[in-house]
């Protein structure tokens, strides 16, 4: 063969480039925390590929102010800066952004949403309480026991709690009912100021949560339900997550020891009083409770001692997942179907 031949012969087939995968985020801002997931579909799920958590208490003050605070306004903006550089970064290729209790309430939410997508080019989404239950038993759901026909999940946030009644069929849920409670960790710690930080009021906070399931209860007739037992319990929060951890007495908070623990009911008051004999002080040294925690976790107990005391199912199972991941699942089913 001759040179010239041999230049005329086909190239070689290149193999295809590699598509990228796509790419999802999802935002989730409530009266405490600004929380976000950028993620990848896996099987079975999707894989985490960057995350950002910070407490912003958008919702500070906001109990007796009716409106969102500048200092609370500037706090959140900052983290919604973050979460947006990180968006850019990973390429997202769907998002959703959305916020919650203290956005819902708020009389000034528009201008504060007009204000962070200037500074950030997030178009934050105020979602309805029931969305947010919705979403939030999505992203649980995969810790549900397909053996127990009813669960009851509750999220426990920084400006409302909210609960489902959901029917378990082949492992999925379906929702029975739902309700969202005007108290979360930052409500009911500001009305109880020193109640928050010590004990002196905590059966008080425990009473004024209770009344307010009453209602739920009556309605659907959990409680007849869980007498017959088939019943489980599963709790998405900050609160119970980090009552979990300190019931391992881990070092350092790690999501990978808490998240699908079963938390006995005898656990959570024995840590419930541990937590209320601390000085403030000494909750904030503790690695997890932490400083941004130590005055408003006592709330968080009192929301949920009032739930078990009501319902005696004796085991939560704990969930270091919710609206976020619940998010991810539906854009990537939604991408799915299209």
């Amino acid at each position: 063969m001759n040179s010239i031949e041999a230049d005329l012969r086909p190239a070689p087939a290149r193999a295809p480039a590699k598509r990228r995968a796509p790419t999802y985020a999802a935002l989730d801002l409530g009266t405490n925390n600004c929380r976000l997931l950028v993620a990848t579909p896996a099987p079975g799920g999707f894989r985490v590929v960057d995350a950002f958590s910070r407490i912003v208490r958008l919702g500070e003050g906001m109990g007796t102010s009716g409106v969102l605070s500048e200092a609370a306004m500037a706090r959140t903006i900052d983290a919604l800066k973050v979460c947006a550089a990180k968006i850019r970064r990973q390429g997202v290729t769907r998002a959703r952004t959305v916020a919650t209790e203290a956005c819902r309430r708020a009389a000034n939410c528009q201008d504060f949403v007009e204000r962070a997508r200037a500074a950030t080019g997030l178009t934050l989404e105020i979602i309805s309480s029931g969305e947010e239950a919705r979403l939030s038993l999505t992203g649980c759901a995969p810790l549900l026991e397909a053996s127990r026909p009813w669960a009851l999940v509750f999220d426990i946030g920084g400006g409302s709690t909210e609960l489902s009644w959901a029917r378990v069929r082949d492992g999925r849920p379906e929702v029975a009912g739902c309700v969202s409670l005007p108290l979360g960790v930052v409500t009911l710690g500001e009305r109880f100021p020193h109640g928050a930080a010590g004990a002196d009021a905590y059966p008080d906070m425990v009473a004024e949560v209770d009344a307010m399931l009453a209602p739920f209860d009556a309605e659907h007739g959990l409680s007849a339900v869980m007498r017959e037992g088939g019943v489980q319990m599963l709790g998405s929060s900050g609160t119970v997550t980090t009552l979990a951890g300190v019931h391992l007495d881990l070092p350092r908070y790690d999501r990978n020891r808490v998240d699908g623990y079963r938390l006995a009911f005898a656990a959570v008051e024995d840590v419930t009083r541990r937590i209320a004999a601390m000085p403030v002080a000494e909750r904030e040294k503790h690695p997890c409770i932490g400083r941004e925690r130590a005055d408003l976790v006592l709330a968080g107990c009192a929301i949920l001692e009032a739930i078990c005391r009501r319902w005696p199912v004796g085991t939560v199972r704990v969930a270091d997942r919710g609206v976020r991941e619940g998010i991810l699942l539906a854009l990537m089913a939604e991408a799915g179907r299209a």
